[in-house]
């Protein structure tokens, strides 16, 4: 791990300045990602930000019915808590599903949202890989790419997203507030949030320069029957090969968000027309246009399969 120097802040405009004037900061919460990354050399940063003194580890309902997620809530507690269990079910569930109860203590809601891939290219520094070291190419074309992207790709990047987390917020139609380094705030719908490849696969996110998250917000409840499913090699501590992240409502209407896909969580909510018409009619919308390899491209009747049984299982009493 190379040599950094660190910082603790009071408040959310002092962590976004700090960030902004400090050429190669980062910073830094639960670490659970990022401290992997400095010890194999993937992430070099000169500086760490130490934010967990924000006092963002709140979660709190708003006057309209939404509730306020703050940046520093740890997994644990976020899964936990009654109000999501009972109104957010999905999201208990798909945070549930990743990592092991360990990481999940550490583990905070702005860092999941920000976690990198987990692509073999990208974590080998013997390897070409456009995310890591822009314009060196992907290894990950041609190469093993079982479960890397089918949909939303481009000749820059295949990998895919890895957070559970994401998937369950881009179906519940979360927003992420921020602050920027000049202390103006602003508020980010998910949808909006991720950014695909590209030619520029290294810039992930409509993040500035020193923009700090400091909250997600869900909105009011919608009611229905909440799923997270998740399909990956073995029952625990592993990425989804695919997941479906699900609200089905009595009438059979309802939305669907993928993970294991796609360079971020991936919807099209003109394909949840078709949910009354089954699972295929879904799929086949959700991934027109998909660019499957030939060790990946069963993910196609994965997804279908897997949207399959989470509708059979709604319509149950």
């Amino acid at each position: 791990m190379k040599a950094f120097t660190y910082q603790r802040v009071r408040t959310p405009a002092e962590a976004a300045q700090a960030a902004l004037r400090t050429p190669g900061a980062r910073f830094i919460a639960g670490g659970t990602n990022l401290l992997d990354l400095m010890k194999l050399e993937i992430e070099t940063p000169t500086h760490l930000i130490d934010v967990n003194g924000l006092a963002l580890d709140k979660i709190e309902p708003l006057a309209d019915g939404a509730l306020r997620i703050g940046a520093l809530v740890r997994n644990t507690d976020l899964a936990a808590d009654a109000r999501v269990r009972r109104d957010y079910g999905v999201l208990s569930r798909a945070l549930l599903s990743g990592a092991s109860a360990q990481l999940r203590n550490k583990a905070t809601t702005s860092g999941n949202l920000l976690q990198r891939t987990r692509c073999p290219y990208f974590y080998d520094t013997n390897q070409p890989c456009n995310k890591r070291a822009p314009g060196s190419g992907c290894s990950a074309i041609g190469g093993f790419s079982r479960q890397l992207a089918i949909i939303g790709v481009s000749d820059a990047c295949i990998a895919t997203h890895p957070s559970d987390m994401a998937v369950a917020m881009r179906a519940l139609d979360a927003t992420i507030e921020t602050v920027r380094a000049n202390g103006s705030v602003r508020t980010i719908p998910i949808a909006d949030f991720y950014r695909l490849p590209g030619n520029t696969p290294h810039i992930e996110t409509a993040l500035e320069p020193g923009e700090l998250i400091t909250a997600v917000t869900l909105p009011k409840p919608v009611g229905g029957k909440h799923f997270y499913r998740k399909v990956r090699d073995r029952s625990s501590y592993a990425f989804a090969l695919v997941s479906v992240a699900a609200i089905i409502q009595p009438d059979g209407s309802g939305r669907v968000a993928l993970g294991g896909v796609a360079h971020r969580p991936w919807r099209i909510e003109a394909a949840e027309r078709n949910l009354p018409g089954g699972a295929k009619a879904v799929t086949d919308q959700l991934l027109a246009g998909a660019k499957p390899t030939a060790e990946n491209e069963f993910k196609i009747t994965l997804i279908q399969r897997t949207l399959s049984a989470v509708m059979a299982e709604a319509k149950k009493g």
